[in-house]
């Protein structure tokens, strides 16, 4: 599939400030309460507290030397301004909301659950008293909030992007001679500003899980599957993202993918940090203490990716589990865990764009080069005009749509090497582009993927190594909806779709479930769910990373766009892309290193990071990488 690069994941815009990040040396700062206010945009400046001493190395990103702290109740305060003053409170940097929770009656107290979900509105809610008091409530009062709600996280960190009215009561009564909470829904509710700073997206890693074809050879490797989860960045960082990969899978990929660490496995240690050369030592409960050492070695591997995802500005140097006595289970270097547990090990060398030129010929560029040269085998010779192409991530294998969709090649890179027969012939009439065949799509399994189309609807097929007879692969959340493109990713467990309803062309995630048996697979996508559910129209999308995509699209009225897209549905944190007029096709290495390439007015043009676009060839179609 085809898309531009574009920011947000945690790049507050509108009202947000940022609090300064530390650099330079290592040095200690005092700071009393919120005396930064300004800089960190603090809720309200506290008139007492303990002088803090903070030390600034080394320190993950969210771990500012500004703090942002509530204020508690005033005496007489009317409810509204109680109101909003525990809202403002909420967006502390308190692990256990303890300023906020003095704004609650003591029954409130006793059943408020702040961490079951939190509400994101695009701005802060709206505190306003009920317009016509209750005369059977005389000696209480109520209050709504309102806006407008655009995600929820859950009570396992999981991302919802979540449009619709919010409309939640708040009562008081009074307690004491001042009015306090008395009911109030569980959880949290933030403005998209307080929440792009409270919280940031971090991946945890688990273990993809093929059931019934976890036989093959390459699904046995160890293939490491990024799950996004929002968590406080400011709150112990570090000891927060191990506690979320040790609960578990989010609910979405718990079906595909699986965790080394044996059910029940805590932490014996309230409080991690890296140390002075960036090693990181983890005491676990007994749960884990009877591992063998390849399951050990697993678990420090997902411990390894999962925290330098937190600690992005520091490298882990080494992770070391310990059982809870302090004696070393196993340890796991920075260059064994990339070797061996790379999450981007299976999406191939990247060494190459690719895409089809003015002479019909499938050409390959290295960064290195000016100029594309053709690949080896039939594909590179221009004999056979080609609508789509896909190169393996071995680098060793086409595939190819003829010019008029009906008919899918797949033919080796070698010199000497016959097109062949076609392996796939469309049903249907390819009269445009978007009928017949997609472009195919390799996984990092070496299976190819494709989708069939007609004016009606759509089929999606896998062909094992590419050579095997098409398997018929079940969409049931699908519909009457018609497949327009498709993108798998390395790892096999996830599929990017992009999906047409009645004239709106939509990006879609679905998982890849492997059921039956190991001679006779049944092979499913389940669970679509939007990715940039804000844009309208999407035109292309590619895979730019373990849990994120680039897309191309426009809002509803809008101009066409390019961004980064978690594959949660939120915005990366990547920063934003320069624009580039007329894309229809793009293509991201999964190595984020990577430029990106596309197929826009100019013609292909390529984008290497911390540049601008640069035109690559005035003529060419269907830019890709391996994949």
């Amino acid at each position: 599939m085809d898309t531009e690069r574009g920011g947000g994941r945690g790049e507050g815009t509108g009202s947000r400030t940022r609090a300064r990040r530390g650099a330079g040396p290592a040095r200690k700062f005092l700071l009393l309460g919120c005396a930064a206010a300004l800089l960190a945009g603090c809720a309200s400046m506290p008139d007492s507290g303990d002088v803090t001493a903070v030390d600034q190395s080394p320190r993950s990103e969210g771990e500012s030397q500004v703090r942002v702290y509530g204020v508690p109740p005033q005496d007489g305060a009317q409810p509204t301004n109680i109101v909003r003053s525990f809202l403002d409170a909420t967006t502390s940097d308190e692990a256990d909301f303890r300023t906020a929770t003095q704004y609650l009656a003591k029954s409130a107290k006793r059943t408020w659950r702040p961490f079951q979900v939190t509400n994101v509105l695009q701005e802060r809610p709206k505190p306003e008293p009920k317009a016509l008091p209750n005369r059977e409530d005389s000696n209480g009062y109520t209050v709504t909030l309102s806006g407008s709600q655009v995600a929820a996280v859950d009570d396992s960190h999981a991302y919802t992007p979540e449009e619709k009215p919010y409309r939640q009561a708040i009562h008081l009564i009074k307690e004491d001679g001042q009015w306090r909470i008395d009911r109030l829904p569980n959880g949290l509710v933030l403005g998209l500003s307080d929440f792009q700073r409270i919280y940031r997206s971090v991946n945890k890693y688990y273990f993809a899980s093929y059931n019934s074809e976890s036989g093959e050879p390459k699904a046995n490797r160890n293939v490491l599957v990024a799950d996004p989860v929002y968590l406080r960045q400011r709150i112990k960082p570090i000891t927060a993202s191990v506690k979320a990969l040790l609960s578990g899978p989010t609910d979405w990929l718990n079906k595909v993918t699986t965790s080394a660490f044996p059910t029940g496995t805590k932490l014996a240690a309230h409080d991690l940090a890296l140390d002075d050369s960036n090693a990181l030592h983890v005491k676990l409960s007994k749960d884990a203490v009877n591992t063998d050492a390849r399951q050990c070695e697993q678990m420090a591997a997902q411990l390894f990716f999962t925290v330098q995802d937190m600690t992005r500005a520091s490298k882990v140097s080494e992770v070391e589990l310990q059982d809870n006595s302090g004696h070393r289970l196993c340890a796991l270097s920075q260059e064994d865990a990339d070797r061996d547990f790379a999450p981007s090990a299976g999406t191939g060398r990247s060494g190459k764009e690719y895409f089809i030129d003015a002479d019909h010929k499938v050409v390959g560029m290295p960064d290195s080069a000016n100029e594309p040269k053709p690949v080896r085998g039939p594909f590179g010779t221009g004999k056979t005009p080609l609508r789509s192409v896909a190169i393996s991530r071995g680098e060793d294998t086409a595939a190819g749509v003829s010019g008029d969709g009906r008919s899918l090649y797949v033919a080796a890179m070698e010199d000497g090497i016959e097109r062949g027969d076609p392996l796939l012939t469309s049903t249907g009439s390819a009269k445009d582009s978007d009928m017949g065949l997609t472009a195919p799509s390799w996984d990092g399994l070496g299976d190819l993927w494709i989708a069939d189309r007609d004016a009606h609807g759509s089929r999606l097929l896998r062909l094992r190594e590419g050579k095997s007879a098409p398997e018929k692969v079940a969409v049931p959340d699908l519909g009457g909806r018609r497949i327009k493109a498709i993108k798998v990713a390395a790892d096999g467990i996830r599929i990017a779709v992009l999906v047409e309803d009645k004239g709106r062309t939509t990006l879609q995630l679905g998982r890849v479930e492997r059921d039956g048996s190991s001679a006779h697979p049944e092979l499913s996508v389940q669970e679509l769910r939007p990715i940039a559910p804000q844009l309208e129209d999407v035109v292309a999308a590619s895979w730019a990373g373990g849990s994120k995509l680039v897309v191309v699209g426009r809002e509803s009225g809008g101009v066409q766009q390019m961004q980064f897209m978690e594959t949660d549905g939120s915005a990366s944190n990547v920063q934003t892309l320069p624009g580039v007029n007329g894309v229809i096709a793009v293509a991201a290495s999964e190595k984020e290193e990577r430029p990106l390439i596309a197929r826009a007015t100019e013609g292909i043009v390529r984008l290497a990071l911390d540049a601008n676009w640069k035109t690559v060839a005035k003529d060419g179609t269907a830019p890709v990488y391996p994949g």
